[in-house]
């Protein structure tokens, strides 16, 4: 727990506020990295009884990887490349299908120190959430070192996770 900005009761880390968000839900997750190498999982089974809703998660750091596990369209990596918003998006809906979640979160980006041949700037990410029928992303621009980044980035999913985790689970209290 950290204080709360406004100097009240202490605010959940995401792991915890997921963690809390999740239990006894019966929604299950997925993750989908690039960039992360499994920081995302990792904060996610950081938590006490993740397992609840933690199935797995795939670490596609080349672009065989996404395609082979996560099945990105080859054309997709070759029009767009592995860091856009289409990318995040196909790797959150494949891990999300072949895991078998409710819920799914991907990222792709540049961490650093260098942007590896690419004009795309370091500290670029896309961020996606996939759930059933729907798949949102984000673009975030992380500034700090290679660490700060990946850091970043892991709680960006994180927090978009759990804001999606919380309209699927309203959609479900009302069609139920």
């Amino acid at each position: 727990m950290r204080e709360s900005p406004s100097g009240g009761a202490p605010e959940a880390s995401a792991p915890q506020e997921l963690a809390a968000l999740l239990r006894g839900s019966g929604l299950t997750v997925s993750v989908a990295e690039s960039m992360t190498g499994g920081m995302i999982g990792t904060m996610i089974t950081g938590q006490p009884g993740s397992s609840l809703y933690f199935v797995g998660g795939v670490i596609a750091y080349s672009n065989d990887l996404k395609r082979e596990e996560l099945g990105v369209a080859a054309e997709l990596l070759e029009s767009v490349g592995a860091v856009s918003p289409e990318v995040a998006e196909a790797m959150a809906q494949g891990v999300r299908s072949r895991l078998g979640t409710n819920l799914a979160v991907a990222v792709t980006g540049i961490a650093g120190p260098a942007a590896d041949g690419t004009t795309k700037p370091v500290g670029l990410t896309y961020i996606a959430v996939a759930s059933e029928g729907r798949v949102v992303s984000r673009e975030f621009r992380f500034e700090g070192d290679r660490t700060v980044i990946r850091h970043r980035a892991s709680t960006a999913a994180l927090r978009m996770l759990i804001a999606e985790a919380r309209s699927v689970a309203r959609a479900g209290l009302k069609t139920a």
